[in-house]
């Protein structure tokens, strides 16, 4: 297992609500490359654990990489979860954090897009950081329905009022508060996103918050690719190569999302090759020996490319690619759904080829 970890210094804690903590990052300048990051990704972080070693766990980044802002995820506080009450309660300014460089696909393809986002809770954190940077580097409309408990649980609520301030044509805020309207009904989304039918929709918060929301497009017609919904789960496994983790004792979702435990079919007979041609980061390879037993990602690696990933376990979105020719079978698949599937999106660190030709992209 590869482990390309960083060993990064916390530049400073900011406690954002009573249950919600940020997290500043400083990243030294032979890290800059490796951490150049898209809005709406996130980073795995190994949380230290007496009984465990470390569990990894991934949380979205909620500065922007246009706004020459230190790199800074959002954490909120669950009760049974002990990596985010360890963040809350234990980490400090000095201190050091194991960390793998940004990945996740929860980006926009443009910041020139107008775009609809929708937040529930922690979920904002990718939210500010796609909005931030849509405002400051792209040129097309932010919508953001943002709900909430009440009006304290609001995570960077004065920097959501400076961005209304800053740009009062461009970007609109709608706060949704439990405690004033109750929870939203999917008829009441559904009239709110009627208004912005032909903008990008984005999508992060809790389980039953994104399939309300989810539904609510599906309803108005929204196409797939005009619909994105952040896509990862609690890490069981331990990407980061040298220490054994517990898989349930520790388990905390971070964000929950739909889930596929269906058992992969069995992958071809291992002395098989196959051809495979990569678009990634603009290059195109070509190679005509992946075995047929071997990860996709795993193989890319060994021939010396960096391909995507994070979990490795099938549990996060980070390695996804898409297919454009060919055919793969996953080993274990946690987080795409049957529309991810039906639209030819894979996970690079489960698939096994079943063809003798396959073409993809990661971008």
């Amino acid at each position: 297992m590869t482990d390309e970890s960083w060993l990064l210094p916390v530049k400073d804690v900011i406690a954002e609500t009573a249950d919600a903590t940020s997290v500043v990052f400083d990243v030294p300048a032979e890290a800059a490359t490796e951490f150049d990051y898209k809005p709406g990704q996130f980073l795995t972080l190994a949380i230290p654990s007496d009984r465990t070693g470390i569990v990894a766990r991934n949380y979205s980044m909620s500065s922007s990489p246009v706004a020459g802002e230190p790199m800074t995820i959002t954490v909120k506080r669950t009760v049974d979860g002990y990596a985010s009450n360890w963040i809350a309660d234990h980490l400090k300014a000095g201190d050091t954090l194991r960390v793998l460089p940004p990945a996740g696909i929860f980006t926009p393809a443009s910041l020139d897009a107008d775009l609809l986002l929708f937040a529930g809770g922690s979920g904002v954190t990718p939210i500010m950081s796609i909005a931030h940077s849509a405002l400051l580097k792209g040129s097309g409309r932010v919508v953001v329905f943002y709900a909430n408990r009440d009006e304290k649980s609001v995570i960077f609520a004065s920097k959501w009022a400076e961005l209304a301030r800053d740009y009062p044509d461009r970007l609109l805020v709608v706060h949704w508060l439990e405690t004033v309207q109750g929870l939203p009904t999917q008829e009441q989304i559904t009239a709110f996103a009627a208004q912005y039918d032909t903008y990008d929709a984005f999508i992060c918060g809790p389980a039953p918050f994104m399939a309300l929301v989810r539904s609510a497009l599906l309803e108005l017609g929204f196409p797939r690719e005009r619909r994105h919904q952040e896509k990862f789960l609690s890490l069981g496994g331990n990407p980061f190569g040298d220490v054994e983790t517990e898989d349930e004792a520790l388990a905390e979702i971070v964000n929950e999302a739909d889930a596929s435990e269906d058992e992969a079919p069995p992958p071809p007979a291992t002395g098989a090759l196959t051809t495979v041609e990569v678009e990634l980061d603009g290059d195109t390879h070509t190679f005509d020996d992946w075995p047929a037993g071997t990860p996709l990602l795993d193989f890319l690696e060994s021939k010396g490319i960096k391909a995507p990933y994070s979990c490795r376990e099938g549990e996060c979105s980070a390695c996804a690619y898409r297919l454009l020719e060919g055919d793969v079978t996953m080993r274990r698949n946690d987080v795409l759904d049957q529309e991810d599937i039906a639209e030819g999106i894979r996970l690079g660190c489960q698939s096994l080829p079943t063809t003798e030709k396959l073409r993809i992209t990661y971008s």
